[in-house]
């Protein structure tokens, strides 16, 4: 193995440990090979402004990958969520992929779960399966659509145990687009940055029609950085009205 590899693999694995989780061999050569994929993939298209290797690690890697100690990630791998018991596979869908954060840090640290990944960009879409392809990852599956479409599907709806999202938008907005696709007494966690007490407040009827609740929100830092993340815990307490979501466009042009 020539040095730089060799740095970069005790680097990665050094700052997953300090978030209490310790990457195997096929783990951490996984990541590896999706770091690569990611930066040769983005000289040609738009994925990510974020290259260099540690930064990659640290803002894509770890942050995706806070929610696993957020919902306490026990030892060997095994996930073990908030509640339930998920005798049948845990499923996952992650709304406003883009380049695969967090759904693909999450399939590779939980390779039990059961990941669909949804973007409206098929670029991204055919990128997201050669990466699938070549971490020969199973029970993952990227689709091309929009959330507003996807989640009157009825493949979709209502069928997921944790709807994840770290897409740019605001949390009444993200709360129609993702509520839909979470089961009754399933969770939906949206990724934000540190200070969001006023948006949650905002959002509170929102998540009231689509049949959630604000569970907790729970800030963690990154190790070495001075960036802290806030993930919005709603759970699903009653089904989703058939009229949400609303036409493409009108969750952001009019949040509820």
């Amino acid at each position: 193995m020539d040095t730089k590899r060799n740095d970069d693999k005790v680097y990665l694995q050094e700052q997953f440990e300090k978030i209490g989780i310790f990457l195997s061999e096929l783990q951490t050569d996984q990541f590896l090979l999706y770091y690569h994929l990611l930066i040769e993939k983005n000289k040609v298209m738009n994925l990510t402004a974020i290259t260099e290797f540690k930064d990659v690690v640290q803002k894509h890697f770890i942050d995706s990958a806070l929610l696993l100690t957020a919902s306490e990630c026990k030892d060997e791998n095994k996930c073990e969520y908030w509640s339930g018991d998920h005798q049948d596979s845990f499923t996952v869908i992650d709304v406003g992929t883009g380049a695969g954060f967090p759904g693909i840090p999450l399939k590779i640290l939980c390779p039990e779960f059961e990941v669909l990944l949804l973007d409206s960009l098929n670029k991204r879409v055919l990128f997201l399966d050669d990466v699938i392809s070549q971490l020969q990852l199973q029970n993952i599956t990227a689709v091309h659509a929009r959330a507003e479409e996807a989640a009157h599907d009825s493949r979709y709806r209502e069928r997921f145990d944790l709807c994840v999202s770290r897409a740019v938008a605001n949390l009444s907005s993200l709360a129609e687009y993702c509520l839909p696709f979470v089961k009754r007494g399933g969770c939906f966690v949206s990724y934000k940055s540190s200070s969001v007490e006023q948006e949650c407040s905002d959002a509170k009827k929102a998540i009231f029609l689509l049949g959630g609740k604000t569970a907790e929100i729970k800030k963690i830092s990154i190790p070495d950085t001075d960036i802290e993340r806030s993930l919005i815990f709603i759970n699903k307490e009653k089904g989703t009205s058939s009229k949400y979501p609303r036409k493409a466009g009108i969750p952001a042009k009019n949040p509820l």
